[in-house]
Order: C-alpha cells, then sequence, then structure tokens
C-alpha cells in the first residue's frame, strides 16, 4: 500500500520550471531513496510533500489526504529532520522533546511516556538533563530522529542525516535507522550524497531536470549498467580512449585523469587492453558497479558535487517549517 502518492506533479517558478510532471508512489514501511544533483527539482519536490510548498499542478497525498488542500492532516502525519540542526541548544534532551510534544499538541496523559520511551530508544535517558549544546553530532542527530517520532507520523523525511558526522558515527546512526520501520512503524523518505548509505534504500528514484529518470531498487538501477567498470590511468588518454572504442566497439569516458566504460566481465577485457596499449597503462581496475556509477552515467555528474549546494535552500525550509508547524 502506497503511504506517498505523486501523480504528475510540477512546480514552476516564473519561466523555470523546478519539477516537471513527476509520479512515484512510496509503499508503507519502505525506505525510499531520493536522489538528484543540485536544481534537479528534489528540494522542491520535498517541500511539496511537506506542505512548505503549493504545486503547479499536479496531485502529492500523504496517508490519503492532500499536501496542497489538506495540510494540517498531512503535517500530522509525517515528522521531519532538516540537513541543519533544528534542536535548541540551550534546552535539555528532555525539554526539547517536551517542546515538540506541546506543539504536536500530545495529551499530557501519555507525553512523559514517550519522552522516556524515545530517550531510552536512542541511549540518552542518561543524559536526559544535559544541554543539547553538551552533545556530539551523532547525539544530535539520534535526538533529532526521535524528536521527529515523537508524534507517531507514518512518513519520517531524512535530508542528508549524516552530513558532517565521522564514518563511524554515521555507520551507528544508520544501523538505527534501518530498524525504524520494523520498531516505529513509519516509512522512511531519505536524501543522501553518500551513495554507500543509499544501498540501504528499498527504493530509490533518481530525479534530473525536474524528471524521475529512473526508479528501481539498487540492485535493478546497478543492473542497467550492464557489467563492470573499467578503470585505466594512462600516459595517453586520448589516444587510449580511441583504441579502446575501436577495440570494444563502446564508449569511453574520462574523469579525474583516469578514462573508464562498462564492460560485460572486466576481467575479460584486460589482456586486450594490454595487447593494444600496455606501454601506455599506469594502472587498471575493475568495479563491479555501485550507485553512484548509476548516478554518474545518468547524470553526468558525482552525488558529492551536489552535497553542500542547497544550504541556503534548506534553511529556508526550516525557518518556514518552524512558522507553519508553530501555528498548528
Amino acid at each position: 500500500m502506497a503511504v506517498i502518492s505523486v501523480r504528475n506533479l510540477s512546480r514552476k517558478f516564473g519561466d523555470i520550471t523546478a519539477v516537471d510532471n513527476v509520479s512515484f508512489d512510496v509503499e508503507e514501511g519502505a525506505i525510499f531513496g531520493f536522489l538528484g544533483p543540485n536544481g534537479a527539482g528534489k528540494t522542491t519536490t520535498i517541500n511539496i510533500l511537506c506542505t512548505l510548498l503549493l504545486p503547479t499542478s499536479g496531485k502529492a497525498s500523504i496517508s490519503g489526504y492532500d499536501c496542497a488542500s489538506q495540510p494540517s492532516d498531512v503535517r500530522k502525519s509525517i515528522g521531519v529532520v532538516f540537513q541543519d540542526s533544528t534542536l535548541d541548544k540551550d534546552l535539555t534532551a528532555y525539554e526539547n522533546l517536551l517542546l515538540h510534544a506541546y506543539l504536536y499538541k500530545l495529551k499530557r496523559a501519555v507525553m512523559k511516556e514517550r519522552i522516556h520511551d524515545a530517550l531510552h530508544f536512542v541511549g540518552l535517558y542518561d543524559r536526559r538533563n544535559d544541554l543539547v549544546r553538551k552533545f556530539s553530532g551523532g547525539m544530535k542527530r539520534r535526538l533529532e530522529v526521535v524528536r521527529g517520532l515523537l508524534h507517531r507520523p507514518r512518513v519520517l523525511f531524512l535530508d542528508e542525516p549524516t552530513l558532517g558526522l565521522d564514518p563511524q558515527t554515521r555507520a551507528n546512526l544508520w544501523e538505527f535507522i534501518v530498524k525504524l520501520p520494523r520498531t516505529q512503524n513509519v516509512t522512511i523518505f531519505m536524501t543522501t550524497h553518500y551513495m554507500e548509505e543509499a544501498e540501504v534504500c528499498n527504493r530509490i528514484a533518481i530525479i534530473d531536470n525536474g524528471k524521475i529518470i529512473v526508479a528501481g531498487s539498487p540492485d535493478e538501477l546497478k543492473k542497467t549498467l550492464g557489467g563492470d567498470v573499467v578503470y585505466i590511468r594512462t600516459s595517453d588518454n586520448r589516444r587510449a580512449r580511441r583504441e579502446i572504442e575501436r577495440l570494444f566497439n563502446l564508449d569511453v569516458s574520462e574523469r579525474d585523469g583516469e578514462i573508464y566504460f562498462t564492460f560485460a566481465r572486466g576481467d575479460a577485457c584486460i589482456p586486450g587492453i594490454i595487447k593494444t596499449i600496455g606501454e601506455t597503462v599506469q594502472s587498471i581496475r575493475v568495479q563491479r558497479p555501485t550507485l553512484n556509477d548509476v548516478f554518474l552515467k545518468i547524470t553526468g555528474k558525482e552525488i558529492r558535487e551536489d552535497a553542500l549546494s542547497s544550504g541556503d535552500a534548506v534553511k529556508e525550509a526550516v525557518r518556514a517549517y518552524r512558522r507553519r508547524f508553530d501555528r498548528g
């Protein structure tokens, strides 16, 4: 059953079409990845789903509620963890959750129990009376996630949830996040520029120039490359590209001083390469397809180029989110 349904959604800003006739569904209990380069339309789409923007045309609904005509019902159905922290650092962990409970008008009878359960769930109960400013980045992120779950939403939006965290903290946070659909009965809608993190998704949609250009499970998307990715560094890349294209009748690209191409079995093409241009070869590596390879082939850029480019848009979204949600 689809908990998020988007049909023919478009959003224009003057003559600019940010989202162009987009349609997709997110099944209940899934982890859904929404990826795209800077300016692709992902932030605009998410803002429409979170009721921060109205669409120019088309429909979007969450839990059966229309995002345009029933925004209050949609807001009660979602939790949001933005890229930039929205915790009040001058409040304790307990007070941050209590404020959220008041904003969502939770009944007093359930407030204390839910807050205590949330703090135990993320291992912060013993730090409940500490000011948030004393917390590490990972502790703050865990607190933000359970804050977003406090009112029992059906969908939790995570925008770059591990940005700025060290690798070990990122791994620990994802170990926690992937359990949420089962333990908290929630659907995850996430963006990330760490493509290895997107591997945890049940389904991924890649948007570019306002259109969803491919969607599927991580394995389905990687299979579209048709084989392994072979990377070669040579002393004469121009000649190497020409010779490999002639030898195997395929397209060869170049990036960061390496030429690369896709081959059904990467190791099988190496003898032919060595025989043809061996004297110019400096290094060869064969890599099983990754989501970053898929993203690069489809959009022509790596998602890391987009990692920090939407900060102003996110900050404005946070401000709008606070204003609208504070009004209930």
